[in-house]
């Protein structure tokens, strides 16, 4: 009885915290459950209730009606906004639409701050709500009560309109069959519109009801998307009640585990999270990898236009090269040379930028290397292995901490740090890698997104290793080789980081371009057919992940020397999306695109940010978006344009 009394006023708070991460995944759950879109911008849908809601509070129930139908109105037509948004992505899978509602909740993040401040908003409630009243001899406010029984009062109604009406089964034949719910006299698309409108009401109404609870602030859309997620992983996409159940159980991990798991706590959600997408993919067949084509995009039209004007053009310049004799006219006729062109103009940039940037510049330039790394790694597993990840920072950051460590312990040579970081890196993605490899798809992003949030967990609690939340910082600089100085200057700096970066991507596009890196290639593109022939198909996604790891784990330990410092937000989800986005900019097939849509990345998040602050946000989430609408194939398939067509997902092909 008395550990009772000790705990239940958490318990309570457990259960109305858990009330209101349902209200949001409820409308998580229907968006991606029937209107198939993986909406990673519902915690903006939230804020934006939060925001409206504390504005018109007022202290009177008016005040509380008006903000609710008002926050709630709002969030509904940007839910609308999104089903139109992302109606062109419908054929090009989950990945794009993950990263172009990512962008949008970045823009709308930052337009919300400008509007409303960065400092958190006060919310006032009625005053009959405004107090507290006794609950088994302890005092708890009265308005966490009525919120509760307003979301088992909401789950109630929303299950009997999912299940007993006309339009819930208009919803549920919209997800299971549209050509069906079209010949019945139905139109998908309106019915797609009120879904994503439906789902983002209930994310503004979450909102305003639970601005008292979670004050509206920077950094709680962040919060509650991912929360809303691990609900909805928990909980499934077919029922409420289940919904209901795990939302209930995630809001006691936040509150009372807190109590009584202090140590536990902040690991226990992404790890049931991940075990429970690893079951549910030990006792499902793989899913066949997607491979989607950039045909409902309206700018491929204009590329095929252009490509077929080029291909009709006269070749008088191809002369030359046929008259030139033996080897040097067959590899001009080759396509080696297109292979190799963009090689040496990528070494020729590399190695002149120091001369042409100033300083700030050129430790940009060098933090760009250390990412693009990471997202070469992504394209390994992303364009080549078809696994698509979210989490690939929990090995960048296991290589960048194991740099800081070994040169704080005086191991300060830097080739022996980047052998020990990769080592390190690689050893993590082989122990992750068998929940990772069966899985396809979206449960791949989820779970590798479960991993990455696990290691954020364990960098936030291990300070002794991470330094926690404040990072790391004060240890000796990286020495370039035995024996020589420290390097501290920005040119310097950055040579290294250009020469271990030109390496690890010669090695990267030598295996890729080996028969190893075409079994991998043809496991992508054709996996049932790999499998029937007899290919260890989960050895060669084991054998990819272990080394995308490893190369990960070099960017982070370039990127711990370039900067000389190290915080839990260089190796965060934000990082993990960047690294995402810069490989669908660059192609998700071309090692070199990915190197330039890092490089792109940082120029717009830093230095183009810097021209204008405090709206670093802002042209990131534009870059997202532009970059999902005008590069479906990335800056590869613009290689169209001049005549042949850019390699394939699926193909066995490399883009360098």
């Amino acid at each position: 009885m008395d550990l009772l009394d000790a705990h239940l006023v958490p318990a309570v708070d457990g259960v109305a915290y858990g009330l209101l991460l349902f209200v949001v995944a409820a409308g998580l759950s229907l968006a991606f459950g029937t209107a198939g879109v993986l909406n990673l911008s519902h915690g903006m849908l939230y804020a934006i209730g939060a925001y409206t809601g504390a504005e018109l509070s007022d202290g009177t129930w008016g005040g509380l009606a008006l903000g609710l139908a008002a926050g709630t109105a709002a969030a509904a037509l940007a839910g609308a906004g999104l089903s139109a948004a992302t109606v062109p992505l419908a054929r090009r899978g989950h990945l794009a639409q993950a990263l172009l509602t990512f962008g949008i909740a970045l823009v709308g993040g930052d337009l919300l701050i400008q509007f409303f401040g960065a400092d958190e908003l006060p919310v006032r409630v009625p005053g009959a709500l405004d107090s507290s009243v006794r609950l088994l001899g302890h005092r708890y406010p009265a308005y966490r009560l009525c919120f509760i029984a307003m979301a088992v009062a909401l789950a109630a109604f929303g299950t009997w309109v999912l299940t007993r009406t006309r339009v819930g089964a208009a919803v549920r034949a919209s997800a299971d069959d549209p050509q069906m719910l079209a010949a019945t006299g139905h139109n998908p698309r309106a019915v797609h519109t009120g879904v994503l409108a439906a789902a983002g009401a209930l994310a503004g109404a979450a909102g305003v009801l639970g601005a008292p609870i979670i004050g509206p602030g920077p950094g709680t859309s962040e919060n509650v998307l991912m929360l809303s997620l691990v609900v909805v992983v928990l909980g499934g996409l077919r029922s409420l009640w289940a919904t209901l159940a795990a939302a209930v159980a995630v809001g006691e991990v936040q509150t009372l585990g807190v109590s009584v798991l202090p140590d536990l706590a902040p690991y226990l959600l992404f790890a049931a999270m991940a075990a429970v997408l690893v079951f549910r993919s030990r006792f499902t067949e793989p899913e066949a990898h997607e491979e989607r084509g950039p045909s409902s995009d309206p700018v491929s039209r204009l590329r095929r236009l252009l490509a077929a004007r080029w291909e009709n053009r006269p070749r008088a310049a191809a002369a030359p090269a046929a008259a030139l004799p033996g080897r040097l006219g067959a590899w001009l006729h080759s396509a080696g040379w297109r292979q190799a062109v963009p090689l040496l103009v990528l070494l020729a940039v590399l190695f002149a930028l120091p001369g042409m940037l100033d300083s700030y510049s050129i430790s940009l330039a060098g933090s760009a290397l250390a990412l693009g790394l990471l997202a070469v790694s992504v394209t390994v597993l992303t364009g080549y292995a078809g696994l698509p990840t979210l989490g690939q920072t929990a090995p960048f950051a296991v290589g960048a901490y194991a740099t800081a460590n070994l040169a704080d312990a005086g191991w300060t040579v830097g080739p022996v740090q980047i052998v020990l970081s990769a080592l390190a890196a690689a050893v993590f993605s082989a122990v992750t890698g068998p929940a990772v490899i069966r899985a396809r798809g979206t449960t791949v992003l989820m779970i590798t997104l479960a991993v990455g949030e696990l290691t954020s967990a364990v960098i936030n609690q291990v300070k002794s290793v991470t330094g926690g939340a404040d990072g790391l910082v004060g240890f000796p600089a990286t020495q370039a080789l035995w024996g020589g100085e420290g390097m501290t200057e920005e040119r310097e700096l950055y040579v290294y980081a250009a020469v271990v970066a030109v390496v690890a991507l010669a090695l990267t596009l030598l295996v890729l371009r080996s028969p190893a890196g075409k079994l991998l290639t043809g496991t992508r593109g054709a996996e049932a057919r790999m499998r029937a022939s007899g290919h260890p198909v989960g050895r060669y996604l084991l054998v990819a992940h272990i080394c995308a790891g490893a190369l990960a784990g070099v960017g982070g330990s370039l990127m711990v020397t370039v900067q000389q410092y190290l915080s839990p937000a260089d190796v965060g989800f934000e990082i993990a999306a960047f690294a995402l986005l810069a490989v669908v900019i660059g192609g998700t097939t071309s090692v070199i695109g990915a190197l330039l849509g890092a490089g792109l990345i940082v120029f717009t998040r830093d230095w183009v940010a810097g021209s204008w602050p405090g709206h670093g946000p802002l042209l990131l989430g534009a870059l997202f978006i532009a970059a999902v609408y005008l590069l479906p194939r990335g800056l590869a398939g613009l290689s169209a344009v001049v005549g042949r067509p850019a390699p394939a997902a699926s193909s066995a092909k490399v883009s360098p």
